[in-house]
């Protein structure tokens, strides 16, 4: 008997768990046997502690920069969208690749391309109608910028993921979604912000499972056939 793709997808999701489970486990188990180390003295330990704390304050005030009509309005912009280009440079990136791979999940038609030129030409191409969703901590990066002005240009909606409220890209957007800290390069702050553009992006695209719920089952059962096929 075939086996659904909802019910690979399930128990996926169960070995997963168990799998995570089992880790946590062990994890605690190794934290049992030798005292916690001194941050001051270990600079592995003094990292971690910081990192987990600047991430911690970072995803705090997210719920103060971000509210849900926001977020609501950025995904139903990008629900009704027949074209949506995402776009980002440097360590927003692996942002916008988690952004564009989530909206093609759940059935959006989305081009993300990785050369900057190439993103503002399709973002200059775009539709009436269609969506830029641009990613920058700063919202100051130029080729962000540019190619979220370009696609304002051709009559599209731009959706700016920033860390700041006022930005070369918040000026330039029609939604706003502010979430991060302070500009520190490869320091606690930037990543701390671009913890919390993960989670925003997760926020965005869980409103929108939301909006589009047939069409996203549809689209999420086949991402569950390819997933699938892809594990052991």
């Amino acid at each position: 008997m075939a086996i659904s793709a909802a019910t690979r997808m399930l128990v996926s999701r169960r070995a997963a768990t168990v799998a995570r489970s089992l880790k946590i486990a062990a994890a605690r188990q190794d934290t049992t046997r030798a005292p916690a180390p001194d941050p001051h003295d270990d600079p592995a330990a003094r990292a971690l502690a910081d990192t987990i704390h600047a991430s911690r304050e970072a995803l705090d005030d997210l719920a103060t920069t971000l509210t849900a009509d926001r977020l609501l309005a950025a995904a139903t912009a990008l629900n009704t969208a027949p074209r949506i280009v995402v776009a980002a440079a440097g360590l927003s990136a692996a942002v916008a690749a988690d952004a564009a791979y989530r909206l093609r999940a759940l059935g959006c038609i989305v081009d993300a391309p990785a050369d900057s030129l190439t993103a503002q030409l399709a973002a200059a191409q775009l539709p009436p109608g269609s969506v830029c969703l641009a990613i920058s901590h700063t919202g100051a990066t130029r080729s962000t910028v540019d190619t979220a002005r370009r696609a304002r240009h051709a009559g599209a909606e731009v959706i700016g993921l920033t860390s700041y409220a006022q930005s070369p890209l918040s000026e330039t957007c029609t939604h706003t979604l502010v979430a991060g800290g302070q500009d520190l390069v490869f320091g606690l702050e930037t990543t701390a912000s671009r913890i919390a553009h993960l989670v925003t992006v997760d926020a965005l695209t869980q409103t929108l499972l939301t909006l589009r719920a047939t069409t996203a089952e549809q689209t999420l059962h086949l991402s569950a056939d390819v997933t699938a096929d892809h594990s052991y």
